[in-house]
């Protein structure tokens, strides 16, 4: 039998037909794996000792191999820097805050075809869709790094490098596998996938996942400004985006999250701030504000102080919207949102036969 993928649970069904394994033993297998992340000789050892070295050899626990692992001297983030079988670099970032609580940013994609302005992500110029398993991956090693500090990964959010609904199928697929009782079993409501902004694909995700997050990275309610500082929402105007949240509104009992950078002098007066309101009117929505995190590819854009983000979060709050502002951590390390960039890529996909970026599908 050629090897299987310990994600693939076909696979690994025969795979224990093959060697004929008590299935209870799987399940504990699969325990230790996912749900207690006490990694691949661990989890083997639930095996029977005379079939072990040939299950060993045959399913395969890893994907990605971790390259570097880089931990903030400021806050409780780290960066886990991986590399894929092409030879490509994936980010992904580990958040700890004070209360105990870890969060995960997972990348879909090496590089990213939206081309945000503000993104260094997007400036590496090319896109690659990752595997599920590359994924899940991620997911995998941040759960065993944090097991030995005695945390676990409780959110998990698809917001590292790439454009989710770029990668549409690999997205469901990792989705449906953490929300698999047989394997990671997480609670939907602890995942978020954010998206810059493609209305059919958010409302597909919201259909097949009803109880997942979504966030739509909106950054601005003018039309013109938006295309300025993200080009895709050329292909889909602001009004377009509305009656996507409001289709998800129907379809979700929770909050659709709108994200919203902060940026001095382009999308942060007071006018900007009611033009928002007026966008969400009769939307049930979270809004977050981002302070913008410096990026060498953008040298002209610049953070609001905290004075103008808390001046804009009081018209927010007083036309009944909850307003979070989201604090940033890992920026020491370049971990902090819309930091994450592998300028190798560019070298390494030279090398390599031309990237197809994967459109939405449907």
């Amino acid at each position: 039998m050629a090897s299987c993928n310990i994600y693939d649970s076909v696979s690994v069904d025969r795979l224990r037909a093959e060697f004929r394994i008590e299935p209870q033993r799987i399940r504990r297998l699969r325990t230790a794996f996912f749900k207690k992340s006490l990694g691949p000789e661990a989890a083997l050892a639930e095996i029977p000792a005379e079939v072990r070295p040939a299950v060993r050899q045959q399913l395969k626990f890893r994907t990605l191999t971790v390259e570097k692992r880089y931990d903030s001297k400021l806050d409780g983030a780290t960066k886990v820097l991986f590399r894929t079988t092409q030879g490509y670099l994936v980010e992904t970032v580990i958040l700890r805050s004070g209360s105990g609580r870890t969060s995960l940013c997972v990348s879909s994609q090496v590089g990213c075809a939206a081309n945000c302005e503000f993104c260094a992500t997007g400036k590496m110029g090319m896109a690659h869709d990752l595997s599920a398993a590359e994924m899940l991956d991620q997911i995998v090693v941040a759960g065993e790094l944090l097991a030995e500090e005695g945390r676990r990964v409780r959110n998990i959010v698809f917001m590292g490098m790439g454009e989710p609904f770029h990668n549409e199928p690999s997205l469901y697929e990792t989705v449906s596998a953490l929300l698999d009782p047989r394997l990671f079993h997480y609670a939907p409501g602890r995942i978020l996938i954010s998206s810059v902004g493609i209305p059919a694909a958010m409302i597909r995700a919201a259909g097949r996942f009803p109880e997942v997050h979504l966030a739509l990275s909106l950054h601005s309610a003018c039309q013109d400004f938006r295309q300025q500082i993200i080009p895709l929402a050329a292909r889909y105007s602001l009004a377009e985006l509305r009656e996507a949240v409001e289709r998800i509104n129907q379809i979700q009992r929770c909050s659709v999250m709108i994200e919203y950078l902060m940026l001095a002098g382009r999308n942060d007066s007071a006018d900007d701030a009611h033009r928002l309101v007026e966008w969400l009117k009769g939307l049930r929505v979270h809004v977050n504000l981002i302070p913008f995190n410096p990026v060498r590819e953008a040298p002209h854009l610049k953070s609001t102080d905290r004075a103008g983000r808390d001046a804009f979060a009081t018209i927010l709050k007083l036309a009944g919207y909850t307003t979070t502002i989201r604090y940033s951590l890992g920026a020491d390390i370049a971990a902090a949102c819309g930091q994450l960039v592998q300028q190798k890529n560019r070298k390494i996909a030279r090398a390599n036969q031309p990237i197809e970026v994967v459109k939405p599908f449907g």
